[in-house]
């Protein structure tokens, strides 16, 4: 399965975004809005220049408590972006996902931000694609 089907089957296609200037704490509340582990970091709503997740926060909290919420996101935020195609495989971006310890994958078309994955969206999609396979199998095996 290709990142292109993963991204057409998510209920929404909406990337949320923020700007390296603003407070950790409005990006708390921009993750718990919208039910999101990630929020993209960009200048411009469409060129990324870093990634804030949940666990960048929790981080944070854990070194230096509460304080790190009135720091900018700028600070706290992974600058080092590892991004997909469209034409990227579900099993090539879930060995990335697993072999870099991160759950959120933006999906990348000219430079510019055109979708954000997560790894539950891979699990979810090589899941449907291995029950298609094994009814398939199935169906061969039983003469259908």
């Amino acid at each position: 399965m290709l990142v292109d089907q993963i991204l057409k089957s998510k209920s929404s296609h909406d990337v949320i975004f923020t700007e390296p200037g603003s407070s950790v704490d409005a990006a708390v509340r921009l993750l718990s809005e919208n039910r999101i582990g990630a929020v993209i970091v960009s200048d411009d709503g469409t060129v990324p220049c870093g990634i804030l997740s949940e666990r960048d926060i929790v981080r944070e909290l854990g070194r230096r408590g509460t304080a790190c919420l009135q720091d900018t996101v700028g600070n706290l935020m992974t600058k080092d972006l590892v991004g997909c195609a469209r034409d990227d495989t579900a099993d090539e971006v879930l060995t990335i996902m697993t072999e870099r310890r991160f759950r959120h994958m933006p999906v990348m078309e000219g430079g510019e931000i055109i979708g954000l994955i997560s790894i539950g969206d891979v699990v979810k999609a090589r899941l449907a694609e291995l029950s298609m396979e094994k009814e398939a199998l199935q169906g061969m095996i039983m003469g259908h």
